[in-house]
């Protein structure tokens, strides 16, 4: 059987996605290799959120493109720029030999076959469906697994373009992310990250409410978690019974990751966003004053019609108010969604410019956030050795977005074991520590 490799790009999302597929491929009798320069079948899994992940996608195709002329007999395109633009996909880029929407993931070993066997496709009208039987095959390091509890998004945020990729909110039933997170527990995996694009309304579309706290008791009660961490929890749904479970139970990370784009009343309410700047206040209040908590955001600037002064509002809360991790983004104009309408748009340079200039302004407060941690014991979970250092990441720290934790002077640690680290020396992102 040929060989097959995946390039996987975008969000966690995407990336659960793309292990559905590499799973069943290999459940087909497909080799599965790491490398897919080395492989005869490429997959491209896309992301089509913002102008630059398009770029980024599109510039990935080319580049797979080129390994047609030696090993590669099918190149194929996958996720959600293949969703949202698949038809031109296929008559623009001929280098393409499939473009296979986010509806795909089931029937993705028949569709390769019949590409081998000279077909050319394009299928993107069936609707998106979690396969809840057979293999997915992990690309993460076997230490974290991210699980997909719910798909689409219900909120219609005026910049976003996710509701019209994949449709509105598609929860998972409780029972089958139980039977997940069990099973890649029992695997070795020692940390369960949980996904979704708005995962505080998890099971309003299946159980008539939101049912996150409840998921949560209900995988924290499995033996086998060791950790559960929750990403992108929205602030009008992050309830005080939320926050409370979050910071008594040991199992879940204290770490809250929310997205709160911006903090000025009129552009809240021209993005179509739930809530406004004092239910935000509130909300960043609670979580500071019950403590332990690593507090993210990010931060979206540039949107039509923001003014310098709003934008400066924006700037001095992020001063006032530290947030702990802080990811800032520019603004993107995206077809079919009601900002792209508008005729006030700013600036390219401007929109990058805030953004910029609000991560200048984090950076050092970063820093300190790291740097009051230094003398503290916190348990790390090792990832991996490089040029005689163990790295690894605390609750504190999420995969792949957050900084991480280096050991010095230890021996013996393996991928998967959980140490005590006493932390030692701060960096602008990262921290140093030894074995405590």
């Amino acid at each position: 059987m040929p060989t097959v490799g995946m390039v996987a790009l975008g969000c966690a999302k995407n990336r659960v996605d793309g292990e559905l597929m590499l799973g069943r491929l290999r459940q087909a009798g497909y080799t599965v290799v790491s490398d897919p320069t080395q492989a005869e079948v490429i997959l491209v899994n896309t992301c089509g959120f913002i102008e630059d992940a398009k770029q980024e996608s599109i510039d990935a195709i080319l580049e797979m493109a080129e390994h047609k002329k030696n090993r590669c007999r099918a190149l194929i395109v996958t996720g959600c720029l293949a969703q949202r633009y698949g038809k031109e996909l296929l008559e623009e880029m001929p280098e393409a030999d499939a473009v296979l929407g986010i509806g795909e993931i089931e029937d993705i070993a028949g569709a390769v076959g019949r590409v081998l066997e000279g077909q050319r496709l394009l299928k993107t009208d069936r609707p998106y469906c979690y396969p809840e039987e057979g293999e997915r095959l992990l690309t993460t390091p076997g230490t974290y697994a991210y699980v997909k509890i719910a798909d689409g998004c219900s909120n219609r945020c005026a910049y976003c373009a996710i509701p019209a990729i994949r449709g509105p909110l598609l929860s998972r039933p409780m029972e089958e992310i139980v039977k997940e997170t069990a099973s890649l527990c029992k695997q070795g995996v020692k940390e369960i990250v949980l996904v979704a694009q708005d995962t505080t309304r998890y099971g309003e579309d299946l159980y008539g409410k939101p049912c996150l706290p409840e998921l949560l008791r209900r995988l924290s009660a499995l033996p086998e978690t060791t950790w559960l961490r929750v990403l992108y929890c929205y602030p009008d749904n992050t309830s005080d019974e939320l926050l409370q479970l979050m910071h008594d139970d040991p199992k879940i990370c204290p770490y809250i990751d929310i997205p709160l784009q911006h903090v000025n009343d009129k552009v809240l309410k021209e993005m179509n966003r739930r809530g406004d700047h004092a239910l935000i206040d509130s909300l960043y209040h609670k979580i500071r004053n019950l403590g332990g908590f690593a507090l993210r955001t990010t931060m979206l600037v540039g949107f039509p019609g923001e003014t310098e002064e709003e934008f400066r509002e924006l700037l001095e809360y992020t001063k006032t108010h530290p947030f702990d991790r802080l990811g800032a983004f520019a603004y993107s104009k995206e077809e079919g969604t009601p900002a792209a309408k508008r005729r006030d748009q700013v600036p390219l340079r401007n929109r990058r410019g805030r953004a910029n200039r609000l991560m200048r302004q984090q950076r050092p407060i970063s820093r300190a956030f790291n740097q009051s941690r230094v003398g503290s014991v916190v348990d790390v979970l090792v990832e991996e050795e490089e040029m005689g250092l163990y790295i690894g990441r605390s609750q504190w720290e999420a995969p792949e977005s957050d900084g991480r934790i280096y050991i010095e002077m230890a021996e013996g640690l393996r991928a998967g074991d959980i140490v005590p680290v006493k932390l030692t020396k701060a960096l602008d992102y990262d921290m140093m520590g030894v074995l405590a």
